[in-house]
């Protein structure tokens, strides 16, 4: 284990200097007892030596489990961001209720911006000390089962594991192991301006209803455009690309250019695939058309968002359930003439979009984001992981579970989280067509592939972080061609799996 996470400390090691004045780990630095809120930001919207893997991963099973002595309270820590716009003020209500009903157990939080959430996580995990919970996003799972820290939920909860949609508990899984609880299936679209999207004649029901191939939704974000004397007042369609988030633009539409994972069905790498070269191509039309800014490359999340509620952009990305409630509260406030408005800001209908099909079928992408239980050099005994898989299971399902999903426009993934979900008051003024065309698009979900290897993953994730997404972002901003892209995504395939473990078309 030690040897590959000294692979990850160069890279923490700067990030470890700035945040070490942002509060103490969720291990043993939090001020209180309970609660350590650090970093908190309220904004809303991812291989071990053999000797240590039995440890590291967890495979005690639950007749060795037993409770703590009596008096004595068995602290399980837990890292957790903004899942939502109050969850980290209700995540303490939470943990107040079930530390009074737990005399053995007591839950230690703190919280993190989602800015700093996989820094924090990662320098506690380099250190051999994570958390005991974390919340993060499925596809980040390989990467801490490669070293060995993730506990494998199979061994410690039964009944609990059946609570939830099998499909989405997928993609908490590896292999025969589950490492994960998950808190809500989000599916990433794009988001359209409904009087915009009419004014160009484009019929946003029937996309919702049917989808719309890329050269049907490139011909009608053309229509979008508002320019006058070669000054553009109003894109077509504008997506957050600024630094990491370029990676939400690369990795939610590549699904829908038949590539819907980074592996095919025979573990072969599939981003060497021809289609892939096409794709990029295509996506650099976008920009050569005016339907998108030269300078998207610069254009972070807050901007797009600006973007959108100020009448700059017809369409924009990624898109959420929850920008329909971010859509209407401003409309709220700029109807009572509220300072508070967005300045310059417009009334703004917020439709939800399918993104366009470049070939094969529709796989929407979907955020699964949830709980992880962790383990690390301190080698905790079965007892205590037992407590951890509870409290992760609290986190995720019941009441817990309703609050979270509603607050983001989701439904509920469990059925305990259903059940509480409809005693809920309804959501006011919600817009019937948008939860329709999530719910068609949830059933469109790329499908989980617990059946790829951890090693393998981790191989794909860091040609992600070392050449896509810089390279990507080079395309963006015409310093990078289509041709150069692929090729480095080539050379780096077949320098991490081989020629014969990539695709070749």
């Amino acid at each position: 284990m030690k040897r590959k996470i000294l692979a990850l400390l160069l890279s923490a090691a700067m990030a470890a200097t700035v945040l070490a004045g942002c509060g103490g780990s969720g291990s043993g630095g939090a001020e209180t007892a309970k609660t350590n809120t650090s970093d908190t930001n309220t904004s809303n919207a991812d291989a071990s030596d053999k000797e240590t893997e039995e440890a590291g991963n967890a495979d005690s099973s639950k007749e060795d489990a037993a409770p703590a002595p009596s008096g004595e309270k068995d602290v399980v820590t837990a890292l957790l961001p903004p899942v939502s716009a109050t969850y980290q003020d209700k995540v303490v209500e939470y943990i107040e209720e079930f530390n009074a009903a737990n005399a053995d157990i007591e839950i230690e939080l703190t919280t993190a911006s989602w800015e700093d959430m996989t820094q924090k996580l990662d320098i506690q995990v380099n250190a051999g000390s994570p958390p005991d919970i974390a919340f993060v996003g499925s596809d980040g799972i390989s990467k801490y089962l490669d070293l060995g820290m993730l506990v494998n939920l199979n061994d410690y909860l039964t009944d609990e594991l059946s609570d939830f949609d099998d499909a989405v508990l997928n993609y908490f899984r590896n292999g025969d192991g589950t490492y994960g609880l998950p808190a809500y299936c989000e599916v990433q679209c794009i988001g359209g301006n409904k009087e915009k999207l009419e004014a160009a004649g484009i019929d946003w029901e029937g996309v919702q209803k049917n989808g719309w191939t890329y050269d049907e939704f490139r011909e009608a974000i053309k229509k979008g455009v508002v320019s006058d004397g070669g000054s553009t007042s109003c894109y077509g369609f504008v997506f957050a690309c600024a630094g990491v988030t370029a990676k939400d633009y690369f990795s939610i539409f590549v699904k829908n250019a038949d590539m819907p994972a980074a592996f095919d069905q025979d573990l072969k790498y599939a981003y060497t695939s021809k289609k892939m070269l096409a794709f990029l191509e295509d996506l650099r039309a976008l920009i050569d058309d005016g339907s998108m800014p030269k300078e998207l490359s610069s254009v972070d999340a807050g901007k797009r968002w600006n973007m959108m509620l100020t009448g700059q952009t017809m369409i924009t990305g990624k898109g959420l359930s929850s920008f329909e409630r971010s859509a209407y509260n401003n409309n709220k406030l700029l109807a009572e003439g509220s300072a508070d408005a967005v300045e310059n800001s417009i009334p703004v209908e917020y439709i939800v979009l399918p993104v366009p099909v470049f070939e094969g079928e529709q796989h929407a992408q979907g955020a699964v984001d949830g709980y992880i239980c962790l383990t690390g050099e301190k080698n905790p005994d079965a007892a205590h992981l037992q407590n951890v898989a509870k409290v992760a299971y609290y986190l995720a399902s019941g009441e817990r579970a309703a609050n979270t999903c509603q607050e983001l426009y989701l439904s509920p993934v469990c059925d305990s989280g259903r059940e509480e979900y409809a005693k809920l008051d309804p959501i006011a003024d919600k817009n019937e067509a948008n939860t329709a065309c999530v719910e068609n698009l949830t059933t469109q979900v790329a499908q989980a592939r617990p059946d790829i290897p951890a090693e393998l993953s981790a191989k794909a994730i860091k040609i992600e972080d070392e050449v896509i997404v810089p390279k990507f972002q080079g395309l963006l901003s015409g310093e990078v061609s289509p041709e150069e892209m692929y090729q480095a995504i080539v050379d780096a395939g077949h320098e991490a799996f081989g020629e014969d473990g990539c695709v070749a078309d």
